[in-house]
């Protein structure tokens, strides 16, 4: 990791060298930065919110050794990825993976999606069935699901999304940036579970993600996912946006959800599979929060490579 204390943050704190290359992959009409390790079929790794690549720094060498071309990505406007000021509404998100697997040469992959990157997958794979294989969601209900929760469970998902309710707020990055982006830090801590914000890899990790979002540009990309998210409900691209996604999931997609999760609600997630049509599966993991790839990995590899094989 890069030593910045103190000083300006650029895009070479997040190329960390390890057991994979990093390299650059245009897409969509932007450049994406990508780690990959191993050969074999494609299974393309989505980081939530905060954090980058660096989510999956553990699970790249694992599912590499099973036989796979494991590859994390930057996701637009994190990391070392391109930073433009447009372009985080939901139909280019999903147009983003789907340039991405065909810009690494493949005719389609399995889709890992975590949190904001979860939700990403959903919609990719419904815009894009023929590119995306399989599905595996981590900590993400169906994004009509998180739509419908907000409005009808005030106490419940409501109350949860307030977090995220302030990002609507004009110049918020700043605030998620001020103090060495301590808020980074504490927002993993709020949604994440006890048993690993109090564990012994947490402040490393914590530490990459600050310094990622500290990189020029990366707070404001970041919050504006979130602004569409919730501007889009009173226009008409949204309720685009809306009829589109009610057409059934034909990609076979497994779902594994926190049980302590307390961004996603357990109870909004569940649900999900109604539209899918596919083989769809679920499961609750005890003791977890909003972070299943951190908080229980060898669990999580598991359920991945079974998916990624069946």
């Amino acid at each position: 990791m890069t030593e910045q204390r103190g000083g300006p943050f650029d895009e070479s704190c997040v190329l960390t060298p390890g057991p994979w290359t990093h390299r650059f992959v245009g897409a969509n009409g932007s450049r994406f930065h990508v780690v990959e390790a191993g050969a074999g079929p494609l299974v393309l790794f989505l980081h939530g919110f905060p954090e980058h690549w660096w989510a999956w720094h553990e699970m790249l060498p694992a599912v590499a050794d099973a036989g796979f071309r494991a590859v994390a990505v930057d996701l637009r406007g994190y990391g070392a990825s391109d930073k433009p000021p447009r372009g985080y509404d939901g139909y280019t998100l999903a147009a983003d993976i789907a340039g991405l697997i065909r810009g690494m040469g493949e005719r389609s992959a399995t889709v890992v999606g975590t949190g904001a990157g979860g939700q990403i997958g959903w919609t990719a794979a419904s815009f894009h069935p023929t590119l995306v294989r399989r599905l595996v969601v981590l900590g993400a209900p169906h994004p009509l699901r998180l739509r419908a929760a907000i409005f009808a469970d005030p106490r419940g998902q409501f109350a949860a999304s307030t977090p995220a309710l302030k990002f609507q707020l004009p110049r918020y990055e700043h605030v998620l940036t001020r103090d060495d982006a301590a808020e980074v830090e504490a927002t993993l801590r709020r949604w994440g579970g006890p048993r690993w914000v109090s564990g012994p890899d947490f402040p490393a990790y914590a530490r990459q993600c600050r310094d990622a979002m500290q990189i020029p540009q990366a707070a404001f990309c970041a919050m504006e996912g979130y602004r569409w998210a919730f501007r889009s409900v009173l226009r008409l691209h949204g309720y685009r946006f809306v009829k589109l996604m009610q057409r059934p999931l034909v990609t076979p997609t497994l779902q594994l959800h926190g049980a302590l999760d307390e961004a996603s609600l357990p109870r909004t997630a569940q649900g999900s599979g109604r539209y899918v049509t596919a083989p769809y599966e679920w499961r609750l993991l005890d003791d977890v929060g909003h972070f299943p790839h951190l908080e229980a990995p060898d669990l999580v590899l598991g359920e991945i490579l079974r998916w990624a094989k069946s």
